[in-house]
């Protein structure tokens, strides 16, 4: 990926090396209140709960500033990929007469404190509509070249441009909708709707690469098979495979790697944003 003359976001904050304490435990009914505001702002309740504990005291030394340039060439890497994001997003926002919000994206390590409760690296890179924020540990790179075999730099751009997908879903109200409709059905139907929200934002990060390509001509040879790969190797499928050797499409919140390999092809292919429309979508792959 062609991306070290790429413009750098100021929308980088710095938080790595910085300690969270946590204070007092809530436990039992204050858990699951805390589990279902989440819900509310559209993150997935099992942040909360499985850490079986919030602390209301969690505090955080103030973040640095962005990562200069040239000297943390990953963190550099980010922060060109947000501004790329940004680029794209104000023109698709522009042509439908409305104004793109941009999100700030938060590099952390080991674990964080957002809007959305305290997260811990394991969960991976996640998005807070409540603070407007993308969390990522870049450690989250290491296990996905090492653990899910998905190396290479696009494949790392596509994991930020697929958060980015989220906080245009919250700026759309997509979101919202999707929360207000998950609390009126059960919970397989919930699962549905979380994978048809998953996919769009796969589908959103897709017609972000088009566009930038189209712009400023940022990809290689192999970096769209290095996307494709990533997106398949974080597959509902494949996870619960590996993780539990069977699979129970019932409980998939993300798609499979083929529905989440076929959504990103589809914004790729044609940069539309009515394309990624997966709610509409009668199948969700061909």
């Amino acid at each position: 990926m062609l991306w070290k003359s790429g413009r750098r976001s100021d929308n980088v904050e710095d938080r790595r090396g910085m300690g969270v304490a946590r204070g007092a435990k809530i436990g039992g009914l204050g858990t699951i209140i805390l589990a279902l505001v989440a819900m509310y702002f559209g993150v997935d309740p099992s942040l909360i709960l499985n850490q079986g504990a919030l602390s209301p005291s969690t505090s955080q030394v103030p973040a640095a500033g962005p990562p200069v340039p040239g000297q943390d060439p990953l963190a550099d890497f980010v922060s060109v990929v947000l501004a790329d994001t940004e680029d794209v997003w104000h023109e698709q926002f522009r042509t439908m007469g409305a104004t793109y919000q941009e999100p700030t994206l938060v590099l952390f390590s080991g674990a964080v404190q957002s809007a959305c409760g305290f997260a811990e690296a394991a969960m991976g890179p996640f998005y807070c509509p409540g603070d407007q924020k993308v969390y990522i540990d870049l450690e989250f790179y290491r296990d996905l070249k090492e653990r899910h075999q998905a190396p290479g730099d696009f494949a790392q751009a596509y994991v930020i441009a697929h958060e980015v997908g989220h906080h245009v879903q919250t700026l759309l109200g997509i979101s919202e909708k999707v929360h207000r409709r998950s609390a009126q059905v059960s919970e397989t139907e919930a699962n549905r709707l979380s994978v048809r929200q998953e996919l769009q934002a796969d589908c959103f990060a897709g017609l972000w690469a088009h566009h930038a390509q189209r712009s400023r001509q940022i990809l290689e040879e192999g970096d769209i098979e290095e996307a494709l790969n990533a997106a398949s190797a974080i597959g509902d499928d494949r996870l619960q495979r590996q993780g539990r050797g069977y699979v129970t499409p019932d409980s998939f919140t993300h798609g499979s790697s083929a529905q989440r390999v076929e959504w990103f092809r589809r914004g790729i292919r044609s940069g539309n944003l009515e394309q990624c429309d997966t709610f509409q979508s009668a199948a969700l792959q061909d």
